[in-house]
């Protein structure tokens, strides 16, 4: 069936396993590559178990989206992504505020929801993070990456899912009781810096900006 593409995608398959607020932590971490995200919802009722919708600002970033994570192991199930069949009612609808929004906004009937807000960039926040991280002070070229300035609740699927797509990945490792450094391996030297550019300053949240330098020899 041909859905007409716009900026809501339709995502399935997702192991219902994952808390809500981590799952959207992680797709978060996982679309937000692609463009700017605009609200993501997740639900963990029965009828929206496995499922979320992610809103992005411009159609292309959907579109790439959509193209490229097509099949993902997200949480060890292949992701299957669609364009949500409606944009914005699909989302009032999964949220129970369709044809009433107004009322439940005012009502603020959720106070689980800080992390899908939290989610939201503030306008300008995309640029502070590279001149913050041209300050860090670099090591020789290495297959392996260091990163620090990581939010509580990253975990080692974030970082998998945020460098396995780059070629020659091969581990993350977290630093038992550091919560805000890791490292990341790389089959070679030059595909560790492929990732170290396009993940520069990458916000796993909208407060902490990731700086990756080569990891000491």
């Amino acid at each position: 069936m041909d859905i007409r593409p716009n900026h809501t995608i339709y995502i399935n398959n997702i192991n219902d396993k994952v808390k809500k607020e981590e799952m959207q932590r992680s797709l978060y971490a996982l679309f937000s590559q692609f463009g700017q995200i605009v609200d993501i919802v997740a639900m963990k009722t029965a009828k929206m178990r496995g499922q979320a919708f992610v809103v992005f600002k411009e159609l292309a970033a959907a579109t790439n989206a959509l193209r490229q994570l097509q099949g993902f192991p997200f949480y060890n199930k292949p992701m299957r992504i669609q364009y949500a069949k409606t944009d914005s009612e699909v989302i009032a609808k999964a949220r129970g505020t369709f044809g009433d929004k107004d009322k439940k906004k005012d009502k603020k009937k959720k106070p689980q929801e800080p992390p899908t807000s939290m989610l939201k960039k503030p306008a300008g926040s995309t640029s502070p993070p590279h001149s913050g991280s041209a300050q860090v002070a670099d090591n020789p070229p290495n297959y392996i990456l260091f990163l620090n300035n990581l939010p509580e609740e990253t975990n080692e699927m974030m970082l998998s899912m945020l460098f396995n797509q780059f070629p020659g990945f091969k581990e993350v490792r977290l630093v038992p009781g550091k919560h805000d450094i890791s490292f990341v391996e790389f089959e070679s030297e030059n595909q560790a810096g492929v990732a170290k550019d396009a993940l520069q300053g990458f916000r796993i949240t909208a407060t902490c900006a990731m700086k990756i330098t080569y990891a000491k020899k």
